[in-house]
């Protein structure tokens, strides 16, 4: 398999595996896993979460009482800005 990157990345790769002495098939490999991994579990999630709602285990948020409930609780939060 051939991976073509961005110039840019590819001098990120390059630098990382000249300062490490791995090779850069490791990082993208191991970085091509990570995300894999990921996006399986994601996809596990909203696959149990549409099972929920098929099933009527819980019920869907209209969006805009969602939204509303969010801006709420955002209000309440204590400020952080100075």
């Amino acid at each position: 398999m051939e991976v073509l990157l961005k110039p840019e990345l590819e001098a990120k790769l390059d630098q990382l595996a000249s300062e490490t002495g791995r090779s850069k098939s490791d990082f993208v490999e191991a970085a091509l896993e990570g995300y894999l991994d990921e996006l399986l579990q994601i996809r596990q999630t909203l696959d149990r979460r549409y099972d929920d709602l098929i099933s009527g285990r819980v019920k869907a948020i209209p969006g805009d009482e969602a939204f509303a409930k969010l801006m709420a609780k955002n209000a309440a939060l204590p400020s952080t800005r100075t």
